[in-house]
C-alpha cells in the first residue's frame, strides 16, 4: 500500500480534485436548476406545475448511466449526424457536468420545493397582505425560512453527487474510481489500491458532513 501511495499519490489526488470539481460543477448548474423547476412546482400556473413535474419524473426515471452514455455520445450525434449541423463534441468534463447537474437538479427541485412548502403559508398571505407581489414575497420573505430548513438535504445530495460522479468513469473522465482503474491495471494490487480509494472518499465526506452539522448548529442558534 505505501508503495501504490509513493508511487500514485499525486495521481490519485489529482483525481480526487478532479472529482471535487466535477461534482462542484455539477451542484452549482443543479442549484440553478432547482430553484427554477423547484418554484415552478408550486406557482398557480398548471402548465408551469406540469412541466416541472415532466422534468422530474424524466430525470429520476432514467439511470445515470444511461443519461452519461444519451449526453456524451447521443446529443452530438443527434447534432451532428440526425440535424446535419456537424461540429459538435463534447468533452468528458462537459458531458458529465451537464449529466450531474440534470440528474442533480431533479433532486433538488423536489428538495426546494419541500423546502418552501414546508414554510406556514400564513407567512406569504402576510408578505401580500403588505402590499409584496408575489415573486417579492417569496424571494425575501418564504425564500429565506426555507432554505434553512434545506441546507441539511442539500449538504447531503451534494454528498450523492460527489459519490455519483464515480458513474462518469463509463465516459473517461479522469475522476478517482477512472484513475484507480488504471492504477490497478498498472500494478494488479486489486485490494490495496481500491482501499486507498476508499479512504479518499470517506475523508472527504465525513468532512462534508462535519461542515454541514456545523453549518445547521450556526443557522439554527446564530452562532
Amino acid at each position: 500500500m505505501s508503495r501504490i501511495i509513493a508511487t500514485y499519490g499525486r495521481l490519485l489526488a489529482t483525481a480526487m480534485g478532479q472529482t471535487l470539481l466535477l461534482a462542484l460543477y455539477g451542484l452549482f448548474f443543479a442549484c440553478i436548476i432547482g430553484m427554477i423547476v423547484g418554484i415552478m412546482s408550486v406557482v398557480r400556473s398548471r402548465i408551469c406545475r406540469f412541466i416541472a413535474a415532466v422534468f422530474v419524473n424524466l430525470i429520476r426515471g432514467v439511470p445515470m448511466i444511461v443519461l452519461a452514455y444519451f449526453i456524451y455520445f447521443g446529443v452530438p450525434y443527434f447534432w451532428n449526424t440526425i440535424l446535419g449541423r456537424g461540429g459538435m463534441t463534447l468533452t468528458a468534463l462537459q458531458a458529465g457536468s451537464i449529466c450531474l447537474a440534470l440528474n442533480c437538479g431533479a433532486y433538488m427541485a423536489e428538495i426546494i420545493r419541500a423546502g418552501i412548502e414546508a414554510v406556514d403559508v400564513g407567512q406569504m398571505e402576510a408578505a401580500r397582505s403588505l402590499g409584496l407581489p408575489w415573486w417579492r414575497s417569496m424571494v425575501r420573505v418564504v425564500m429565506p425560512q426555507a432554505i434553512r430548513m434545506m441546507i441539511p438535504s442539500i449538504i447531503n445530495q451534494f454528498i450523492i453527487t460527489l459519490k455519483d460522479t464515480s458513474i462518469l468513469s463509463v465516459i473517461g473522465f479522469p475522476e478517482l474510481v477512472n484513475t484507480a482503474k488504471n492504477v490497478v491495471a498498472a500494478t494488479f494490487m486489486s485490494f490495496q489500491t481500491w482501499a486507498i480509494v476508499g479512504v479518499m472518499y470517506l475523508i472527504v465526506i465525513l468532512l462534508l458532513q462535519w461542515a454541514a452539522k456545523a453549518l445547521e448548529r450556526r443557522l439554527k442558534y446564530g452562532t
